[in-house]
């Protein structure tokens, strides 16, 4: 099933599996969205919960016991309830059930609320814990964009944009993160897109160090601007190899260590929300 939105500017569609935005385009008919090829990328934009990124030997240890949970959690492929809707809004509900305790063993509402005005769609994830004990959680977004926008431009004509000309970025090992960080090599502000730029996986940024980005090409009038002020998290990420689309991704949570504990009240970047509180957060992309 589907759900549509719309503007003056934007035609947006969202799936209610996973409540997962997959498509974006102007009215000239651009398609800002990657439309999942299953012999690429087989997702459009999935949501990252109630993990991000990946557990040490795909498991976590609660209370003494574990649970098996794979690679960003289970949400982007359950069903999702929309419980209110306009032209140019929708929210999307998922609620904790005996399944999902059996390999998430908490009670939480997790609403996805989409709000799109002009040319700008605006995400807010919203966790509500109505149980009476702590809801650990990560929750992330992992939006993939078309690159190049036209047929006529390379994966390789397009840049991305940073606020700074100085950042960090952590190593990876099979997705989980290694002690070592290195500088983000760029010119001046722009990171040059090319087709081995992911060749030791994604580009992973902590403590807060982006808070706005864009995809922008020399050869074209189209861009894309994400704003994700206050995030803790980011990853950059295409498939090694592609020259198709990347994936510009803020994050309320993170992977694994490689010398994790597997405890996931010591997990970095999870969150502990008290009981019968609530936890928002939200991005918004603009569309060029």
């Amino acid at each position: 099933m589907k759900h549509f939105l719309s503007s003056e500017s934007l035609d947006v569609c969202l799936l209610f599996s996973g409540a997962e935005l997959c498509s974006v385009k102007n009215k000239n008919g651009v398609e800002f969205i990657w439309q999942a090829d299953k012999d690429v990328w087989p997702r459009h934009a999935p949501v990252l919960f109630p993990i991000v990124g990946k557990l040490k030997d795909n498991f976590f240890i609660f209370k003494d016991q574990r649970y098996e949970l794979g690679q960003h959690g289970f949400a982007r492929d359950r069903h999702f309830q929309l419980i209110s809707s306009g032209k140019d809004h929708a929210t999307f509900e998922l609620v904790s059930d005996e399944k999902s305790k059996t390999i998430f063993p908490f009670d939480f509402i997790f609403q996805i609320k989409y709000n799109l005005i002009g040319n700008t769609l605006t995400t807010e994830y919203k966790l509500l814990n109505f149980s009476e004990n702590k809801l650990l959680f990560s929750v992330g977004a992992h939006p993939g964009f078309k690159c190049p926008l036209s047929n006529s431009e390379q994966f390789d004509d397009y840049y991305l944009e940073f606020e700074s000309s100085h950042y960090q970025v952590t190593a990876l090992n099979n997705g989980l993160r290694k002690s070592t960080k290195a500088d983000l090599e760029l010119k001046g502000k722009r990171l040059q897109l090319s087709k081995t730029l992911f060749d030791r996986d994604a580009l992973v940024f902590e403590n807060n160090q982006i808070n706005s980005i864009s995809l922008k090409s020399d050869k074209s009038s189209h861009n894309i601007t994400m704003e994700c002020k206050n995030w803790p998290y980011f990853g950059i990420w295409a498939k090694k190899g592609s020259e198709e689309f990347i994936c510009l991704e803020p994050w309320y949570g993170i992977a694994d260590r490689e010398n994790s504990t597997q405890d996931l009240e010591q997990k970095d970047g999870i969150i502990s929300l008290d009981a019968k509180k609530e936890f928002a957060c939200s991005f918004s992309v603009s569309f060029l």
